[in-house]
């Protein structure tokens, strides 16, 4: 810019300070807060708070330990340990992970709500891929008066 015929330089502010530095802090915040809040654990959808397994008399009777879990809501949607899946994805990802497993067994955890003919869907498709399947309910207490008039 040129400044000399009448002086300017003389009228503006002198150059700031080096923040050379500050550049840096503000970068490493930026990338520790995407880090952090950018996870498939936070921005993710998950299970909501009106999850509730069935209840059925002696549900724990037979219970055994998973090699594998599904959790499947009113909406259809399918949460496995790799994030959301879909109805059609989902016989992919039970190939991919039946894989090496000796006698893979997938528990079925669905809310009270979600139709039968999804829970039915897959369950034909664990058993296509090699799982044996197990249904998530809990322990019905039978001394609790039902809800209602």
């Amino acid at each position: 810019m040129i400044t000399r015929p009448l002086d300017l330089a003389s009228k503006l502010r002198p150059e700031p300070r080096n923040f050379d530095w500050l550049f840096f802090v503000n970068s490493g915040l930026l990338v520790l807060f995407f880090g952090l809040f950018g996870s498939r654990f936070v921005l993710a959808p998950g299970l909501g708070v009106d999850f509730r397994l069935p209840a059925v008399v002696g549900a724990s009777a037979a219970a055994r330990a998973p090699t594998h879990v599904v959790s499947v809501v009113n909406s259809g949607q399918i949460f496995t340990s790799d994030g959301l899946r879909k109805l059609a994805d989902l016989n992919e990802w039970l190939g991919q992970n039946a894989k090496g497993v000796r006698s893979p067994l997938l528990l079925v955890r669905g809310s009270s709500g979600v139709p039968m003919s999804v829970l039915a869907e897959i369950a034909s498709a664990a058993t296509a891929a090699g799982y044996e399947v197990l249904w998530a309910a809990s322990e019905a207490d039978l001394t609790a008066r039902p809800k209602g008039p």
